[in-house]
């Protein structure tokens, strides 16, 4: 079965978007059933970062939300419009619906959803929020049987870049946002960022997920980041805090009448430096949610980008494929290729010897001259190249070194360790642990 795919926009997203689609090796073999079809484009002859068949793309968007063959729309153009009325075209033409449009989804995500039921398809929007995050789906599945509380997030890249900075090198707002403006990850207007508007779009998302009810975009109380000085940064780190620019929904305690509310919120917080979000920073995104049974469980990553976005955006499309193939005609009805295993060999595992690694050494050895360079001799014989070696400790003419090494094979390293053991200049190996990285 192949499914064809739609798409409305080829700029950043729509472009990390059809090099997945385009390239299935070693990804999930649902892929293989997903053909590009269409792509609605503003220009044909502006250069292209994907090879695409000139017959593939066109100017005119509504063609290809109306085209009887597409079965999946995929909207990454941004903006309120068009993309909202094509999305509700598509839907009435039956077909399908995968957007990244948070703009579009937090104002009119309960017409789009009315208009998705009555027509009988989906519409999912995980790149919606936090970019490669996955959020969405895990709030709409894996912890649907809790009894969420609050969803809090560090959910803009933009600003959390800005207050990371403000934090580490003691700047003022003004500037930094000139620089980030610069590096690409501020909007020449940065309005939507730094206003905290952004921000609030995506927690309207959550929370209606999360609290399994409609919300009114203008009910989320919204505060940027543009009143917080290097002062405040400076002080909140005195007393033990980071700022951080929180987007927050939490359940109220039931009221008299068990009335149930939720605070809806968006603002500049100082954030203690034990708390799971504070080390969140540069444009990482981050979103803890609470509830009961789970407790606290934190989704971390990058909130926005070319690969981060698609990676988000093609995970919806397969779902809707997963879909697609179930309802397939009976005699073809195969399970659900995203629930169920189709493994036909064993992987081949590498040999631990082969493994690269650097490593930590605590050793004792004698304490005196030509013992580092014996030592360096051992470990030159075995093409193994030191980081650093640091002596920490002196007691009954052993010295105690602790030495990290660079990257080495664990084969070559276990040949060290053993001449090393067989050295008159070493008196114990006391440790040896792998370092990360």
């Amino acid at each position: 079965m192949v499914f064809k795919v739609g798409l409305l926009g080829l700029g950043t997203v729509g472009t990390g978007t059809a090099k997945i689609l385009l390239d299935a090796t070693r990804r999930h073999p649902l892929l293989q059933t997903l053909e590009i079809h269409r792509v609605g484009v503003r220009s044909l002859d502006k250069p292209r970062a994907v090879d695409l068949p000139e017959d593939c793309l066109t100017t005119d968007l509504e063609a290809i939300v109306t085209d009887p063959d597409i079965d999946i729309v995929v909207e990454v153009m941004g903006g309120l419009e068009p993309a909202r009325s094509l999305i509700l075209e598509a839907i009435e033409d039956g077909k399908h619906v995968v957007t990244a449009n948070k703009a579009v989804i937090s104002r009119y995500g309960n017409e789009i959803a009315e208009a998705a039921k009555k027509a009988g398809v989906y519409v999912l929007y995980e790149a919606a929020v936090c970019g490669g995050i996955p959020i969405i789906q895990p709030l709409q599945q894996a912890l649907c049987v809790n009894r969420l509380e609050t969803v809090t997030g560090i959910v803009n890249g933009t600003t959390n870049y800005i207050l990371t900075r403000m934090q580490s090198e003691g700047g003022d707002f003004e500037p930094i946002l000139a620089d980030a403006q610069a590096l690409g990850y501020a909007e020449a207007d940065p309005t939507a960022d730094v206003d905290g508007l952004d921000a609030a779009d995506k927690i309207v998302i959550l929370a209606s997920i999360a609290f399994g009810g409609k919300i009114r975009r203008e009910d989320v109380f919204t505060e940027g980041i543009r009143n917080v000085s290097a002062a405040d940064v400076d002080y909140a780190k005195t007393l033990g805090f980071v700022i951080k620019l929180l987007a927050i929904a939490k359940r109220n305690p039931p009221t008299a009448d068990q009335r149930d509310t939720i605070q809806l919120r968006v603002h500049p917080t100082l954030v203690p430096l034990d708390h799971p979000l504070a080390s969140v920073n540069d444009v990482n995104n981050a979103v803890l949610v609470e509830g009961d049974p789970i407790g606290q469980v934190m989704f971390y990553g990058p909130g926005a980008g070319e690969g981060p976005t698609a990676s988000a955006i093609v995970s919806d499309i397969m779902a809707i494929a997963a879909t697609l193939h179930m309802e397939s005609p009976a005699e073809e009805k195969l399970p659900n290729p995203l629930l169920s295993s189709a493994y036909s060999d064993y992987q081949a595992i590498s040999p631990m010897e082969q493994l690269e690694s650097r490593f930590y050494l605590r050793l004792m050895v004698q304490d005196q001259p030509g013992v580092i360079g014996h030592l360096g001799e051992i470990f030159g014989n075995h093409d193994l190249s030191l980081e650093s070696i640091v002596q920490i400790g002196l007691q009954d003419n052993l010295a105690e070194l602790v030495i990290v090494t660079h990257g080495v094979q664990e084969g070559a390293f276990q040949q060290a360790i053993a001449a090393l053991k067989n050295s008159l200049d070493v008196d114990s190996i006391a440790s040896v642990l792998r370092v990360l990285g």
